[in-house]
């Protein structure tokens, strides 16, 4: 089932989504570059490499393999109701969706979690790449949320395989750095996460920062007032501000850093320092 879903079909799509997000990014720019460009590409998809792995030899297998035993022990919401697959579909991928916005919200307000998670708002710049920059520690985190998720919900395991696709394909989407017309993207945004509302997220004023937790569909902010769509993309310095020197975010530090001891998070006189480390050539 993996292999004929999520192998042959998912993967075919996310890279061909990468590829074309990528490309338009390129050529329609929203918020200007601070770093080298292929150096952090090189940095984020390395960094990325161990995540990757334990995504596909562990996180998937396991969190279908827990909804077909689930098939038989039939715990959960989707099989307490008698409502038709369609419907069924749609419950399933909005549960699904919102399960991820408040486990989102705990990799912010854990710091265990936090300590994981900050790997991948250490990115000092916002592109597609962003998107891969996750610690492996994070993912052998979420197994166990997500598969608590899978449970309540009662999805079944072509579900998992295809919000799992979705998830995935948002995630880019939102982390990519192009530029789309204004009132698209307005318009757009009252259904799923945009470029411009997840750049909020990852703000250095930690007011902007503790916003924008949605993964695939926006209206949960909404719903319980997590939004924050007033900020000026051009005014946004992207990043965590004790870890503004770019010189030090390097593949080891990275991987090692939710093992060391964790800076407490600064917000203005730490942007300043970030901005002028920034400018340096």
């Amino acid at each position: 089932m993996i292999r004929n879903i999520f192998d042959t079909y998912g993967t075919g799509i996310l890279v061909t989504i990468f590829i074309i997000l990528f490309l338009l990014e390129t050529k329609f720019q929203l918020r200007k570059r601070v770093q080298q460009k292929w150096k952090r590409i090189i940095i984020n998809f390395i960094v990325s490499i161990p995540a990757f792995a334990l995504l596909r030899i562990l996180f998937i297998p396991a969190m279908v393999w827990l909804a077909m035993k689930n098939q038989s022990w039939q715990f959960g919401l989707n099989y307490l109701l008698d409502i038709a697959l369609p419907l069924h579909f749609v419950i399933t991928i909005l549960l699904l969706d919102y399960s991820n916005y408040t486990w989102h919200i705990l990799l912010h307000k854990l710091p265990f979690l936090w300590r994981f998670h900050l790997v991948h708002h250490t990115d000092l710049d916002l592109d597609i790449t962003t998107a891969f920059r996750f610690h492996f520690g994070e993912m052998i985190g979420s197994i166990f949320y997500r598969g608590a998720a899978i449970l309540l919900i009662g999805a079944s395991p072509i579900m998992v395989l295809i919000y799992e696709i979705v998830f995935e394909a948002a995630t880019q989407f939102h982390h990519s750095n192009i530029k789309l017309p204004f009132r698209f993207e307005k318009a757009l945004n009252y259904l799923i996460v945009t470029p411009r509302m997840h750049g909020i997220h990852h703000s250095m004023v930690k007011n902007e920062m503790d916003s924008n937790y949605s993964v695939v569909f926006s209206f949960w902010d909404r719903l319980h007032h997590t939004v924050r769509l007033n900020i000026n993309q051009n005014k946004i310095v992207t990043g965590v501000p004790v870890y503004a020197d770019e010189h030090e975010l390097t593949i080891g530090m990275l991987l090692k850093l939710p093992f060391t001891t964790i800076r407490k998070w600064k917000d203005k006189e730490s942007i300043k320092l970030g901005n002028v480390n920034r400018m340096k050539p």
